[in-house]
């Protein structure tokens, strides 16, 4: 059985944008049980509280909600249990130490599929201020403006 190539997205985390600046990402495998993975392909994942924890040199997703896959009776698992992210050593010890800098945090950006494996994109994020959303509403308003002006142009 030959696998597909490439990368399919199966969830962003659009939330993470608003409130974060994104420093740095990285890539992560995750460590998945069971019928979670038939329930990702059907789309049934939310990202939208989702952090990474470090602790004892492993990483950790909490608050991924995967919801019980639909045909999966008992062989469901717990959805809002901690995912172990697949990382190498010194990458988990760098991460570690971004974080412990004041301000900074990781959060799963997105999760995908690439050559048919789950992937999760993890971002070094440092904490947007009110005034900064509004910045960033405000270009992304004037934005739009231009590109209707544009279309109307035309």
């Amino acid at each position: 059985m030959a696998e597909k190539k490439g990368i399919k997205i199966a969830a962003q985390n659009r939330k993470a944008f608003h409130d974060y600046f994104v420093e740095d990402r990285y890539e992560a495998g995750i460590e998945l049980k069971g019928t979670e993975v038939k329930s990702i392909r059907a789309g049934t994942l939310n990202l939208k509280d989702s952090y990474v924890i470090v602790k004892n040199g492993e990483a950790n997703v909490l608050s991924m909600h995967i919801s019980p896959y639909d045909k999966g009776n008992i062989f469901n698992h717990d959805p809002d249990r901690p995912k172990k992210l697949l990382l190498h050593k010194r990458e988990i010890g760098k991460l570690y130490s971004l974080i412990k800098q004041d301000g900074y945090a990781l959060i799963p950006l997105s999760v995908y599929f690439k050559d048919a494996r789950v992937k999760v994109e993890v971002g070094v994020c440092k904490g947007k201020k009110n005034y900064d959303k509004r910045e960033d509403a405000a270009k992304r308003d004037a934005k739009r403006e231009i590109d209707r002006a544009m279309k109307a142009r035309r």
